[in-house]
Parts: C-alpha cells; structure tokens; sequence
C-alpha cells in the first residue's frame, strides 16, 4: 500500500491508497517540534482504530511546506516503515511545467493540487484552496502551471480581528450566516468574514478569467472549501481529496531515490 502525507501550516493530511482506491486517511494537526518517535505514536494509533497494518506499506509520498519536518518524517519512515520516503517539488517532479520565475519558489503542495486537477478533468483550471492562507492556482488547457495569487487564509484573518479588536467577540465560522446584515455583533462578523471572502474569491477568479483565453473550471479544496463552495458563486466544485490524489499520481513518476530538499 501507499501512504501519502501532505504537510501544511496548520493540519497534516494523511492518506493510504491501496492501488487507486483511497482506503483511509486523517487529518492531525501539524506540530514543528515533534520527534518521529512522537510522529509514530499518533500514526500507529490512527492506523490501529482503522485496521491498518503499517507493515503493507510498501511507498510514502510527501509534500511538505514546512521546512522543521522534513527531518522529523524522513527520520520516521526510515526507522518505522523501513523505507526511504520519496519528495514532492519543483525539482522532483517533472511532468507539468511550471511557468514561473522562480519554480523552486513553488509550494509543494500547490504542484500537487494541480497535478490531481489537471490529470481528472484535462483542461484549464483554477483550484483554489482554503488552508493557512488562500492560494489560488491556474493551469493552462496544456497542463502548464501558470502563477497565481496568495491571500491570507480565513482562520489567520479571522484571528487576527478577534486579537487586534479586544470588544469584538471570538465567533464559530464554519457555517453559512442566515443573512448578509447582521441582526448583533457576532452574526456581523461572521457575515463580514464569510461573505467577505466569498467576494475576494469571486474578485480574483473573475480577474484571472479576464487575463486567460480560455474558461477554466474552478475547483475548491482545503478545510473550508465546502463552506466557501455555497456563498462564492464561482466555485463549481469541491474536491476534498484532491491533495492526497495528487500524490498518488505524482508516485508513480517520481524516481527512486529522494530529491534533496
């Protein structure tokens, strides 16, 4: 089996692929200063109250947006999977040029959500996703990686105004507000920032679509993307998966041995 691991700034997702059907996965929160021995604790549980036999794992595929683990889970495959865990960057990954100034600059992250797009629907496409920060990609109807756009993630906006404006209470923002004007100081802000940031996403994509010569599809993943996907009317689909998907595509062409990162 495959496992496949996607580390970002706030969450950790996991995932095991027997062949291409995704058998299980987990969402943890991502902690810089774990040990692997820590690491495999939790994974050795997770896989416990599913079923998973650690020893079929036979592959680990990552990408990883934060620098302190990169030691931390090659030093936990190596030691309790018997393997060496394989990359995903700019570098290692080959298949879908990447037209930027700088690729290197390029989240791992971002390369693989383009990928799983681009293999499944197979032309042009902005995937937005809805982590840490906001970060919208575009793909060319070739398979090109075009650029993008980064904006501050929802939760990091969110607790920004809740720290800086010391009146305002701290309010739940994981469903739909029942009407744009608010009736009290929570429903306002929860208005504020959900429909606000369905305005952002609607400005930027409809921005993006003025510069492209074709009418790419959009496509929302990420923690919020289905909360994002009712209130901004330029998602048409949310695809929850489509990170851990992209890393089992990648798999299967990435060399043998790690790329240096």
């Amino acid at each position: 089996m495959l496992l496949v691991i996607d580390v970002g700034n706030t969450n950790t997702v996991m995932g095991i692929y027997r062949n291409t059907t995704l058998v299980k996965d987990w969402r943890i929160r991502t902690e810089r200063k774990t040990t692997e021995d820590e690491f495999n604790v939790i994974v050795t549980s997770l896989f416990a109250i599913d079923g998973i036999d650690a020893g079929t794992i036979r592959e680990t595929v990552i990408s990883c947006v934060v620098p302190p683990m990169v030691t931390i889970l090659d030093s936990f495959c190596r030691k309790y999977l018997g393997h060496i865990p394989k990359w995903v960057d700019a570098r290692s990954y080959k298949c879908m040029p990447i037209l930027i100034n700088n690729p290197s600059e390029l989240g791992a992250d971002r390369i693989v959500n383009s990928v799983a797009a681009y293999h499944k629907y197979g032309r042009s496409l902005i995937i937005i996703d809805f982590g840490t920060a906001t970060t919208f990609d575009v793909v060319s109807e070739k398979g090109e990686y075009l650029g993008g756009a980064i904006s501050p993630g929802i939760m990091i906006a969110s607790e920004a105004l809740f720290r800086e404006a010391s009146k305002l209470p701290r309010v739940e923002i994981f469903e739909q507000p029942d009407s744009v004007v608010g009736k009290d100081t929570a429903s306002s802000i929860k208005s504020g920032i959900i429909f606000g940031y369905a305005g952002l996403v609607d400005g930027i994509v409809g921005r993006i679509k003025a510069q492209m010569k074709t009418d790419p599809m959009v496509l929302a993943t990420g923690g919020l993307a289905s909360l994002m996907a009712n209130v901004a009317v330029s998602i048409e689909k949310v695809e929850s998966s489509l990170t851990l998907e992209g890393l089992r595509i990648i798999s299967d062409n990435l060399k043998s041995t790690p790329a240096d990162i």
